[in-house]
C-alpha cells in the first residue's frame, strides 16, 4: 500500500492516466454524454461510442464524396462558359469544391484509419453513395445557374448546420467550407438575375432548369424525419443538431420568396404557406426517385464514376511519385 501512495505521488499523472482507463464502459458515455450536452467539441484521440463513430464515418465520408463528385456538373461546363470571365468563375468554383473534398477525405481518415486511396476506391467502384443531385445532368447554362445558388444554398442551409456539430474537426474545418460556399452562392444568384433580367428565351432556359432541379433539391436534405433511421441518434449526440425535415423548412422559408421575387414558378402545385403551422407544405415529393438515386442509379451515376475512375488511374503515377 505504501509503495503504491509513493508512486501515485512520483507520478500522478500516469496513475491518474490508468484509473481513468479501467472506468466502466457506462462512465465513459455518461461522462461522454455531458461533454456533449456542455457543448464541448469531442476531438479525434478522445473516447467516443463506436456507434457515435459510425455515424461520423457514415456522413462524413459520404460529404467528402459528395464534394469531389460534385465538381464534375459544374465543371462539365468549364470549356463551354459563355465568356472568360464566367470560365474563370467557373473554375475557381469547381476548384473549391475538389478541395474541400480533400480536407474532408482528412478528417474520415483520422477518425476511421481508412486511407483516402481506399475511399476513392469504394467511391468509384460504386460501393459509396454520393449526394442525390450530384447524379444528374447539366443540361444547359441555366443548370449551372440554378446549381450555383439553389443547390449550393440548399448546401450552406445543411452545412451552416453542422459548424455546431459535436465533432470539432469536423466542426471547424466546415466554418471555412461554408465560408467559401457563401461565396459560390454570390457567384449563382448574379447568374441568375442574369438570366431572369434577359431575354425570353434564357428566362424559359431557367425556368426549365428550375424545373429538373426543385424535387432533387427537395431530396438533398434527406428523407422525413418518420423515415430517417439515423435521425434520432445524429440529434441525441449533435452529430447534428437539425432534423432533415427541419434543415428542409428553413431553406424554404428562406428561396420561396427569392425564386417568386425573380418571377420564376415553382414546379410544385400544391406547395403553400401554413399561417397556423407557420410550415411550408409541399406535394408528393417523388421519394421512390430519391430512394433509386441513392442505390447509384441516377441519369448521370455510370457516366460520372466512370469519369472518376478514368482520372485516378490517369493520375496514379503522381500518387505514386509522392508515396
Amino acid at each position: 500500500m505504501f509503495k503504491l501512495v509513493s508512486e501515485l505521488l512520483d507520478n500522478p499523472t500516469k496513475h491518474l492516466s490508468m484509473l481513468y482507463n479501467f472506468r466502466t464502459m457506462e462512465e465513459k458515455l455518461l461522462e461522454f454524454e455531458d461533454r456533449i450536452k456542455r457543448g464541448e467539441f469531442i476531438e479525434a484521440d478522445d473516447w467516443m461510442p463506436e456507434e457515435y463513430r459510425k455515424q461520423l464515418i457514415r456522413l462524413i465520408k459520404m460529404h467528402a464524396n459528395s464534394e469531389l463528385m460534385g465538381a464534375l456538373p459544374e465543371g462539365e461546363w468549364i470549356p463551354k462558359a459563355p465568356s472568360i470571365k464566367r470560365k474563370l468563375q467557373l473554375v475557381s468554383k469547381v476548384q473549391d469544391e475538389v478541395g474541400h473534398a480533400q480536407m474532408i477525405y482528412s478528417v474520415v481518415e483520422d477518425l476511421s484509419g481508412i486511407s483516402r486511396e481506399e475511399m476513392l476506391e469504394e467511391l468509384i467502384s460504386g460501393k459509396a453513395k454520393f449526394h442525390n443531385v450530384f447524379h444528374y445532368p447539366a443540361e444547359n447554362w441555366a443548370d449551372v445557374a440554378i446549381i450555383a445558388w439553389l443547390v449550393d444554398g440548399a448546401a450552406l442551409v445543411t452545412q451552416g448546420a453542422l459548424t455546431q456539430c459535436s465533432y470539432g474537426p469536423y466542426a471547424r474545418i466546415m466554418k471555412r467550407i461554408c465560408w467559401e460556399e457563401s461565396v459560390h452562392l454570390k457567384y449563382g444568384e448574379e447568374l441568375v438575375l442574369e438570366l431572369a433580367s434577359g431575354t425570353k428565351k434564357q428566362k424559359e432556359m431557367l425556368q426549365d432548369a428550375l424545373n429538373r432541379w426543385w424535387f432533387p433539391i427537395m431530396h438533398f436534405f434527406g428523407p422525413p424525419d418518420e423515415e430517417s433511421p439515423n435521425t434520432q441518434i445524429a440529434m441525441k449526440w449533435k452529430i447534428k443538431i437539425k432534423t432533415n425535415d427541419e434543415l428542409r423548412q428553413e431553406y424554404l422559408k428562406r428561396y420561396v420568396p427569392l425564386i417568386k421575387e425573380i418571377g420564376l414558378e415553382i414546379p410544385d402545385p400544391d406547395l403553400h404557406y401554413d399561417e397556423k403551422t407557420g410550415k411550408w407544405i409541399t406535394g408528393d415529393l417523388h421519394w421512390d426517385e430519391f430512394k433509386r438515386i441513392l442505390n447509384n442509379d441516377g441519369p448521370k451515376t455510370k457516366a460520372r464514376l466512370l469519369l472518376r475512375e478514368h482520372y485516378y488511374k490517369k493520375t496514379s503515377i503522381i500518387r505514386e511519385l509522392l508515396a
